[in-house]
């Protein structure tokens, strides 16, 4: 699904990537986790191919970049991100907002047909808002909003699905029943590879069984989440010792108190 080779971006002079090397197989769900600052954003839009690396090569889909047709690439990807959030129009209804993946558009200008509004309904069912689709999407609150963009992203019924820091903005109780819903999603036949990144390590559920650790523009450490997240491996992640805590096949985490030596 994806294959990043010793991908390297640098702006202004400033390396934000070095030496990124990644490989994704198909069915495989990977969270990335790293704070603030670490890359996140930028390794999104090289997968999507915003963004061109400066060295290194990228493949998805066995698509090399560089000799792939991009907006054909990006339709069978479906990303929910707050930068799409900021491009909807306000008095835009739901059911128009899911329709409008099926066309990969900000705003629906296609003509659609009966199965396509079937379709909608079942991905808005599916993530229990159904309710909502005659309500304008100005209306709605951030969680709302979050169910809306992942079934109109599933609406191209994508190989991949990317989830970019989908619980930013919400209270403890809307972010749990999105984290259900995404791992209800996660269960489903049709469920394409997903990619949840987030700076909140407790928000990686046990589907996505594999993590990237991306930190200061590298890969600090990737493989299976259950090996990684220790308090040794964590505790040098986030240059401060970190507990951790197992809860509903979970990882809590706390940073410990300094004691400072006189």
């Amino acid at each position: 699904m994806i294959q990043l080779t010793n991908v390297s971006v640098i702006k202004n002079k400033k390396t934000i990537l070095k030496n990124v090397s990644w490989h994704v197989e198909k069915g495989e769900h990977w969270s990335i986790l790293g704070l603030n600052g670490s890359g996140k954003t930028t390794l999104l839009n090289v997968l999507n191919g915003y963004l061109h690396p400066t060295t290194g090569q990228v493949e998805v889909f066995h698509q090399l970049f560089g000799k792939t047709y991009l907006p054909d690439l990006r339709k069978r990807i479906g990303l929910v991100s707050a930068s799409l959030q900021q491009q909807i129009q306000p008095f835009e209804s739901v059911l128009s907002i899911v329709l409008s993946g099926k066309f990969a558009s900000i705003g629906l200008w296609e003509s659609v047909e009966k199965s396509d509004i079937q379709l909608a309904e079942h991905y808005m069912e599916l993530l229990q808002c159904n309710h909502l689709q005659d309500k304008e999407y100005g209306t709605l609150s951030q969680g709302e909003r979050q169910k809306v963009l992942i079934a109109r992203a599933l609406m191209a019924q994508p190989e991949l699905l990317i989830f970019d820091e989908p619980c930013n903005g919400l209270d403890i109780i809307m972010r749990e029943h999105l984290l259900d819903l995404i791992n209800d999603l996660s269960m489903q036949k049709e469920c394409p590879t997903m990619i949840y990144v987030t700076h909140h390590v407790e928000e990686v559920l046990p589907c996505f069984s594999h993590t990237l650790l991306l930190k200061n523009g590298e890969v600090f450490d990737q493989g299976l989440s259950e090996f990684l997240f220790t308090e040794d491996i964590l505790s040098t992640f986030y240059d401060r010792p970190v507990s951790i805590q197992k809860e509903q096949d979970r990882t809590w985490l706390a940073l410990k108190e300094i004691v400072q030596h006189n």
